[in-house]
Order: C-alpha cells, then sequence, then structure tokens
C-alpha cells in the first residue's frame, strides 16, 4: 500500500492562506523603513557630506562610494538571503536577520555621519549597505514564505510602490525636520528600525527544523550566485528581463539633472531657480505615478490571474516616457514622461515581482533566489554610468540616451514573454 510523502515543514511548505492587513501592513512598514535607508543617502546625504568633504573631487568621490556601495548590495543580499534560508532556531529563520540588518544599518549610518574623509565614507557606506541588504533579503522573502499565488501581486503591489515614496520621505525628513547632516543619517536609521520592529514582533515566523536544513558544503557556497538556464529556464529569463527594464530605467534617470540644466534649459526658463528643483518636481509627480498603480495593478494580475500581458504592457508604458524625452526635449514633456513613467514602473514593480516569486527554483533557498534577482536590480546601477556617459558626449546627446533607454525597457518587455511557466 502506497503512503503520501510526509508533508514539508511550515517553513518551506507553499502557503494556501491569505494574509490580513496587519501582515501587510507591517511588510509595507518594514520595507519602506529599508528604502528610506537605502536612497535618502545616495540622493541627498552622500552628496553634501562628500562636496563638504572635497569640493572639487565630489563628483569622483560620488561614484566611488555608491560604485563600491553597490557591489556589496550586488554579494551581500543574495550572501544573507542563503544565509537566512538555512537558519534554525525558535524565533525563526527570517525576523532575526531582519532585525539585526537594520540595527546594524542604522549604527552604520550614525557612524557614517561623523565621517570626515572619503575613506571613511565610503567604508561606513559599504557597512551600510551589507547590513541593510540583509534585512532587505529577509524580509523580502516573506512573500513567497507567506503569501498563496493568488494574492502576490496585490501584495507585491504593497511592497512596491515605497521604493518611490522612500525617497520622497527621506527626503523631507532630511531637508525639513532635520538639517544637521549627521541628525540626518541618524533619523533615518532609527525609521528604518522603527518601521521594521512592528513586523518583525507581530507576524508568525515558522522556525526551519534541524533536519530540514541543508547540508553546508562549500562547492554550495561557490555556487550561490549562480541558477542553471538550462535547468530552471523561467527563473533565468526573469532575472534578464528585469535586468533589462531596470537598466533602461537607470540609464533614463542618471542624467536627469543634466538633461534639465542642457537640454531642457530649466534655469533659463524659470530664473532664479536651479535644476534640482525640478528634478524634485519630477521625482514627485514619478512617485505620485508608481504610488497611484502599483496595487491597483497587483489587484488586476491577481483577479485575472496573469502576469506576461501585464508586464509586457507596463514595459511598453515606460518605453513611451522615454520615447518622449528622446523627441521633445521641453518641460511639458518632462513632466508628462515623469507621471508615465511612474505610472508603468508601479504597475510593473506589482506584477513582475509576483512572476519571479513563481519561478523560483526551490522553496529551500527563496531568500538566496530572491538575492540573485535583486543583483538584476542593482547590477544596473553600476552599469548604467557606463553605457550613458559616452552616449551623452560622443553618440547623440540626449535623444539617444532616452532612445536606449526606451529600446532598452522594450526588449525586456518582450523577452518576458519567454516565461512559460507562468501565464
Amino acid at each position: 500500500m502506497d503512503t503520501a510523502p510526509p508533508a514539508p515543514p511550515a517553513a518551506l511548505a507553499e502557503p494556501d492562506r491569505e494574509v490580513g492587513p496587519v501582515w501587510i501592513g507591517g511588510i509595507t512598514a518594514a520595507v519602506l523603513g529599508l528604502y528610506t535607508a537605502f536612497f535618502t543617502p545616495i540622493q541627498v546625504l552622500l552628496p553634501l557630506q562628500l562636496a563638504a568633504i572635497d569640493e572639487d573631487g565630489k563628483v569622483a568621490a560620488f561614484g566611488l562610494v555608491t560604485g563600491v556601495g553597490a557591489l556589496v548590495a550586488v554579494v551581500a543580499n543574495p550572501l544573507a538571503g542563503a544565509l537566512s534560508d538555512r537558519t534554525s532556531g525558535r524565533f525563526g529563520r527570517r525576523h532575526p536577520w531582519t532585525l539585526g540588518g537594520v540595527l546594524l544599518g542604522a549604527a552604520a549610518l550614525a557612524l557614517l555621519g561623523h565621517q570626515g574623509t572619503v575613506l571613511g565614507v565610503l567604508v561606513c557606506w559599504c557597512l551600510a549597505q551589507a547590513a541593510l541588504n540583509a534585512g532587505y533579503a529577509s524580509v523580502n522573502a516573506g512573500i513567497p514564505d507567506h503569501v498563496p499565488v493568488r494574492q502576490r501581486a496585490v501584495v507585491s503591489g504593497w511592497i512596491g510602490f515605497p521604493q518611490a515614496l522612500g525617497l520622497v520621505l527621506g527626503a523631507v525628513v532630511v531637508t525639513v525636520l532635520v538639517t544637521d547632516l549627521a541628525a540626518g543619517y541618524l533619523a533615518i536609521g532609527l525609521a528604518a528600525v522603527a518601521l521594521a520592529l512592528p513586523f518583525v514582533l507581530s507576524t508568525p515566523d515558522p522556525p526551519l527544523p534541524r533536519a530540514a536544513r541543508a547540508p553546508f558544503s562549500w562547492r554550495a557556497l561557490r555556487g550561490m550566485f549562480w541558477v542553471s538556464p538550462r535547468e530552471h529556464p523561467d527563473f533565468a529569463w526573469a532575472w534578464f528581463t528585469r535586468f533589462l527594464v531596470m537598466l533602461g530605467n537607470a540609464i533614463g534617470t542618471l542624467y536627469l539633472l543634466y538633461f534639465l540644466q542642457d537640454a531642457v534649459g530649466y534655469e533659463r526658463l524659470f530664473p532664479g531657480r536651479s535644476a534640482d528643483e525640478g528634478v524634485l518636481v519630477l521625482v514627485v509627480l514619478y512617485t505620485l505615478g508608481t504610488v497611484a498603480t502599483a496595487v491597483a495593478g497587483g489587484v488586476v494580475s491577481d483577479r485575472i490571474g496573469r502576469r506576461k500581458p501585464l508586464v509586457a504592457a507596463s514595459c511598453a508604458v515606460m518605453a513611451s516616457a522615454a520615447l518622449l524625452l528622446t523627441f521633445w526635449h521641453t518641460w511639458p514633456a518632462a513632466i508628462a514622461a515623469a507621471a508615465i513613467m511612474g505610472a508603468g514602473f508601479g504597475v510593473y514593480l506589482s506584477v513582475d515581482q509576483a512572476l519571479i516569486t513563481q519561478v523560483l527554483p526551490a522553496a529551500a533557498d527563496r531568500a538566496k533566489d530572491l538575492g540573485i534577482i535583486n543583483i538584476a536590480s542593482t547590477a544596473p546601477q553600476v552599469l548604467g554610468p557606463a553605457l550613458a556617459a559616452p552616449v551623452v558626449a560622443h553618440f547623440g546627446g540626449y535623444g539617444s540616451l532616452y532612445a536606449l533607454a526606451a529600446a532598452v525597457t522594450l526588449l525586456g518587455g518582450l523577452l518576458i514573454w519567454k516565461v512559460k511557466s507562468v501565464p
């Protein structure tokens, strides 16, 4: 007589019970705190700090610090994810990494605010990136750990829009509420801890039995950053399409300030105002567009049970925004492009994240594999400048730059159809 195979432990089981508003609110707040801690230094605090340290060398110093920090994130995210996948103990396998990551990240940010050399800034920012990415890797695994497939796009929408909102929240904190540099770093670090704590303290995190933990081997450690495309083609295509879309996004936003100064002539159009103000206006419009569509796109995707059509459509919308700036270098075109780009990106964030959770190779490696997907989001931050600078300088200027962004984004949308296991 055949016997049924033993049920997997709760930590590895495929979830079938929908999560409620408390759980969704908790993970949304945690992700918002992490994104605020990620983006506020890059957009506001690091440029100010490095300019105060070395005004003449600030551009090169900023590129060095952010570039090395991005490389640290590329390594830290899947590494921490893999370690959380193997963590066993009565406190669960995710929450200890979430709490430890935000606490160490907050400490590194507080220390960063007191650095007076480029080397000190570089070291502390890398420590902050490593710790915060450890926290993010464990939080991000919460979706495949706890959310059933039929609800994943909605929940992904809720944790998607903080990616845009975190920048605005951080900018308000460090420019309106706190104006001292060191206090600004401390404030966003404490905010990350405060926003993560409710999720850690109020939501379940089933422990992984020691017997279910994969045995450690150096060979497995060496292969941590590799998932065979031959064995898991859908995962490979999902990774590649995410990389292309994020690369298009990086190319399109990297030189936005210079685009307003040199191509739009913002400061000539509005005497007495700086292009920084124009960038802030565009960021707010982009954020509003993302917030407006992220959850709504997820609701539609979950109700119709399809992912690929909405991912492809959102990429087409984002590509159309880049095409606006390819042919029209005007302030009204920039305003329209920001709103359109945000609307497309909101849908993309929620639906593509849900699709990715459905092509993960193994339940035991969810956080590690999501960390590999995160490389597709982080690597374009390093590659983007290498592509964008020569295009602007030697191959057609800003028109060619945004045409390239449109083409890369559209290609990502087309290749999503290569994923076969998800409708």
